[in-house]
């Protein structure tokens, strides 16, 4: 709750800055967001929002020069993330 303002209130604001949008999925990304919410346990909503987030942050370490690394648990080594 604000410091200054009830519950209803918040959340009166939060749901006035939501933007509703349609996606239309290819079927790869429909499996990767139905994988993605069985391993959270998080919505489609809350996966969709966290997997935009991720994107554009990996994005501008990338646009910026910077590079994006990942190791998979049986790897002696990190391999770069490339975009295309």
């Amino acid at each position: 709750m604000a410091k200054n303002g009830t519950a209803a209130q918040d959340e009166t604001a939060v749901t006035q800055r939501l933007e509703r949008v349609t996606v239309n999925l290819t079927p790869r990304s429909s499996r990767a967001l139905d994988e993605a919410v069985s391993i959270t346990g998080d919505s489609k909503t809350d996966t969709i929002n966290r997997a935009l987030q991720v994107y554009a942050y990996l994005e501008r370490i990338q646009r910026e020069g910077g590079k994006v690394f990942v190791q998979d648990a049986d790897q002696d080594l990190p391999e770069r993330l490339k975009f295309f």
